[in-house]
């Protein structure tokens, strides 16, 4: 492994002018640092910004976030998607107030321990709140750092994200390590991106591997390739005297304890829905009007989900339905892509 004098300075010469100015910037609050965290992982940070300074407003510490009720935690995260990490965020800071006395850990492994936090958070929280000399290594570092120093080891490989968190250890120092993680993951972030990197203004260009070699499209290495699944959702409105019905998903999957309208999955883009899987489902003898047909993509799974309107009639309420007022919709948590066709009802 070649060595890069004043690798640490370099990072935070460059972080320190050219950092983007962001709400949770300069924050030494580590609940709010781990909001900001939880809120980037998987979410760009254009969409984050209103959702963290949301958050922040409605739940201001660990207190009001332990105390409300989860439906009113997911309203607040609809439209983020990976809604465990609001589900996780709880349950954490319920962990602060009974084991911790409602006061944020301050130690790595302490940290570690909060639901829904791993290696890479805990160490984002450490160094940032308590300038601990953790290096938080997240796909921005990765590819910064096996681009510079010519790494061509699979990044997807636990043991090479091992090797790099350590090589970034030997890097960071203890005066800043705060700073240190922040200036490599914002490079990654605006400047040594995925595509099209501006390789010509980087303070490390002159040392970087991948820039001196011409293979700036090769590394990262990454082997794994993400297995897509199809499903395919069939949604029923029930429209009757301006009431609706509605019901909470129970099971561990995705949208977790959100609401949605009564589903009928199929397995199948080839299947119809038949009289009789109607009423096996506890739909009765209905006829049901196509309304639309909405593809949703997720990072493991594609969905195909068609919505249809059933007006004037309501089916017997199953366990898990409720049958709710038109105008209380609003109230209830939903996952984005039915949340969109809610303005839609009312002109039904």
């Amino acid at each position: 492994m070649k060595e890069i004098p004043f690798f640490s300075k370099t990072a935070l010469d460059w972080f320190e002018e050219n950092q983007r100015q962001l709400p949770w910037r300069g924050e030494t609050d580590p609940y709010k640092i781990w909001v900001s965290e939880i809120i980037l992982q998987q979410t760009r940070v254009n969409q984050g910004w209103d959702y963290y300074e949301r958050f922040i407003e409605k739940f201001p510490d660990v207190k009001s976030l332990s105390e409300t009720p989860l439906q009113d935690v997911l309203h607040v995260w609809q439209g983020l998607g990976y809604y465990s990490r609001a589900r996780n965020m709880q349950i954490a800071a319920q962990q602060i107030m009974q084991e911790y006395k409602g006061i944020f850990p301050c130690n790595y492994v302490e940290i570690r321990k909060l639901k829904g936090i791993g290696n890479y958070t805990a160490a984002a929280i450490a160094s940032i709140a308590y300038k601990l000399p953790y290096p938080a290594v997240d796909g921005n570092v990765l590819r910064v750092i096996t681009r510079i120093f010519g790494i061509y080891e699979d990044i997807s490989q636990p043991k090479t994200v091992k090797n790099i968190t350590m090589l970034c250890n030997q890097l960071m120092g203890n005066e800043n390590p705060g700073d240190f993680n922040q200036a490599l993951m914002e490079l990654g972030a605006i400047q040594c991106t995925p595509k099209n990197p501006k390789c010509e203004i980087c303070p490390f260009s002159n040392n970087c591997t991948a820039f001196t070699h011409n293979q700036i499209d090769i590394l990262p290495i990454k082997s794994n390739k993400i297995k897509i699944k199809e499903r395919f959702f069939h949604y029923f409105i029930f429209l009757k005297e301006q009431k609706t019905i509605i019901e909470q998903r129970r099971e561990n999957d995705i949208w977790k304890n959100l609401y949605q309208f009564p589903l009928i999955e199929l397995e199948t883009d080839y299947q119809i829905i038949t009289k009789k899987m109607l009423l096996n489902s506890g739909f009765g003898n209905i006829k049901p009007i196509f309304i639309k047909e909405v593809k949703h993509k997720l990072t493991h799974q594609h969905l195909s989900i068609r919505f249809y309107l059933v007006n004037n009639y309501f089916p017997k309420l199953q366990n898990n339905w409720l049958s709710i007022s038109i105008d209380h919709l609003e109230k209830y948590p939903f996952p984005v892509v039915i949340h969109r066709v809610l303005n839609m009802m009312k002109q039904f």
